[in-house]
């Protein structure tokens, strides 16, 4: 298998080592040693540490969209799609309650540095409030559609800091249960043939 290009190996390591230390705390050595490159090839491909990391919000950009094209052609049902949303919560809990969600972290820490590339790395949240308005609206919540994309991303994101600070599964797995149960009720026809 033909190993992959230099600067993507530089992106997806900044991108583990932006989630797992946090961008402060990563150094150009840091990646460097990940990708196991000479710093003057790392500087080749990158000048700076903000270069890297608008790469990898655009690396993260690319795969989200990626993955709701995907929850998009798995199924035609609304509701399933966001329970695909709502699934992530159990997918990723080992790293969700090691680190946090690797959005909520790194726009919590942008804003807090008062990064110039915050806005950047709040389009995440955005593509996920515009996905999920777009699949209220198909559930028939047009009017609210908005609060509906807002309060599940919220709520998501808190079930996210908890688990990070306690380190619990079981709590992620109630959380969910209860995502699960307060879709059912905006779309209590549908989900009634998940179950």
């Amino acid at each position: 298998m033909k190993e992959k290009p230099t600067r993507e190996q530089i992106v997806e390591a900044a991108d583990r080592l932006f989630y797992e230390r946090g961008f402060e705390h990563t150094s150009f050595a840091d990646i460097a040693d990940v990708v196991k490159i000479s710093r003057g090839n790392f500087y080749h491909h990158f000048k700076s540490k903000d270069e890297i990391l608008r790469a990898v919000i655009e690396a993260r950009v690319a795969s989200t969209r990626e993955m709701l094209a995907r929850w998009e052609a798995a199924s035609d049902n609304p509701a399933e799609r966001i329970r695909s949303y709502i699934d992530v919560l159990i997918a990723h809990r080992t790293p969700i309650m090691k680190y946090g969600c690797p959005v909520g972290t790194l726009c919590s820490e942008l804003a807090r540095l008062g990064h110039a590339s915050r806005t950047e790395a709040n389009a995440l949240f955005g593509l996920f409030r515009q996905w999920l308005r777009r699949e209220f609206e198909r559930l028939g919540r047009a009017r609210d559609s908005d609060t509906l994309a807002l309060h599940l991303i919220a709520r998501s994101q808190g079930v996210a800091v908890m688990a990070n600070a306690f380190h619990d599964e079981a709590f992620i797995r109630r959380e969910a249960r209860m995502l699960y149960a307060w879709l059912a009720q905006y779309c209590p026809e549908q989900e009634q043939t998940h179950e």
